[in-house]
């Protein structure tokens, strides 16, 4: 299944949202535009129905309801989420399911951070019903039970588990190449939930030897492009059984010596982060900004590298990408229908698919990129007049 609609109500830099979401998704906008606001929806989701979560988790680990709902909202108190999900093969079809979730803060007491469910229901596309219509003020719900969303309690999400499972899989990766070379920041770490790819040497240790060695093989074939001087990357444990990643590395002398990541470089360390999450799993990924430390020419082939990765294995795999990098979106093949254009304003961010801005479907039809019809849309008019600054 895919994420095929999201409709955001109050949601950090957004006041109200709803676009359509295609297999390969560009969501493009200037620094603090919300970006990772609008991938951060399908994390809190993720974090609601994963082991040792829950609502009240997820929402007090982002400080709160008052951190959450945005500053455009005023006197709306309610922060709402709804979520289609689907084939995404016709964005026109309906949905297999439909999940909505409204909330607002419990205030203060002892549990300050909070949130109480306003809302919770949910839709069935093949039954065409809503199996799931919960609200605060109906007979038998109490502020203790609306602590909790049916879709985190197994007794209560047994006609909509496919929902729970879907989400559980959703991954999401910005790979911090300090994280993974600190062997300590490893021991920390371990079994607890990684956002910065700071336990991917764990999960690399915990697929069988088979599938992994599938993986780096693969990894090694793209590594032989793109990194030349970097030969056959393996994992191995340590004496402490503490993981690595090892690699031969060729220089000047006739026997290469071999590095370990604590050497490899950034760009080294994020690509094989990157490659790894788009071998490993099936449902939607989310991928913040995976340009960084990663040379121009490699940015470049990103698009059409993740096009060709995510049809493995005879299945579509959803990718959404947070970026800003006009080299990335230069290219050909990224279409409007797969752009949202973050447009931040005095009510908040808008978040509007290219192909429904007629300035920007007009330049594509003249033969421009999205690059250079989208990029300059939401750069900041002002930066220029930072070259006019007296610098004392």
């Amino acid at each position: 299944m895919n994420i095929t609609k999201v409709i955001l109500t109050n949601w950090k830099n957004f006041k109200s949202v709803n676009v359509s979401l295609t297999d390969r998704v560009f969501a493009v906008g200037a620094n603090a535009a919300g970006k990772s606001n609008f991938l951060d929806v399908f994390r809190f989701l993720r974090d609601i129905v994963k082991q040792a979560g829950g609502l009240q988790n997820a929402v007090q680990i982002r400080g709160g309801i008052s951190k959450i709902r945005s500053l455009a909202a005023r006197r709306d108190p309610v922060v709402g989420i709804e979520i289609h999900l689907g084939k995404g093969s016709d964005l026109d079809d309906e949905p297999r399911w439909k999940y909505i979730l409204k909330l607002k803060s419990t205030g203060g007491g002892i549990i300050e951070k909070g949130a109480q469910i306003v809302e919770e229901n949910v839709y069935d596309g093949i039954k065409k019903k809503w199996i799931l219509r919960r609200k605060s003020d109906d007979q038998g719900e109490d502020p203790e039970t609306l602590r909790f969303t049916h879709l985190e309690q197994p007794t209560s999400n047994q006609l909509f588990r496919e929902i729970y499972f879907f989400l559980q899989e959703t991954q999401y990766l910005h790979v911090v190449p300090q994280l993974i070379r600190d062997s300590d920041s490893y021991l920390l770490a371990a079994n607890k939930e990684d956002f910065y790819g700071r336990n991917l040497l764990e999960k690399m240790g915990k697929t069988t030897k088979k599938t992994r060695d599938s993986y780096l093989k693969r990894i090694n074939e793209v590594l032989k492009l793109a990194v030349p001087q970097l030969e056959n990357v393996n994992f191995i444990l340590d004496k402490n059984g503490v993981p690595h990643l090892e690699a031969v590395y060729k220089h000047w002398r006739p026997n290469a010596g071999k590095q370990q990541e604590d050497q490899f470089s950034d760009g080294t360390l994020r690509l094989i982060g990157f490659m790894w999450a788009l071998l490993d799993g099936q449902e939607t990924i989310l991928l913040e900004e995976p340009e960084l430390y990663l040379n121009v020419e490699i940015v470049k082939l990103l698009p059409e590298f993740i096009y060709k990765m995510q049809r493995r294995r005879g299945k579509i795999r959803q990718v959404i990408i947070s970026t800003h990098s006009y080299d990335m979106l230069n290219g050909g093949g990224i279409g409007a229908d797969e752009t949202l254009v973050l447009i931040p304003g005095a009510e908040g961010t808008e978040i509007k698919m290219a192909k429904d801005l007629q300035q920007i479907v007009n330049y594509l039809t003249a033969g421009a990129t999205i690059a250079e019809t989208v990029v300059p849309m939401v750069s900041p008019t002002t930066v220029q007049g930072m070259l006019n600054l007296k610098i004392q």
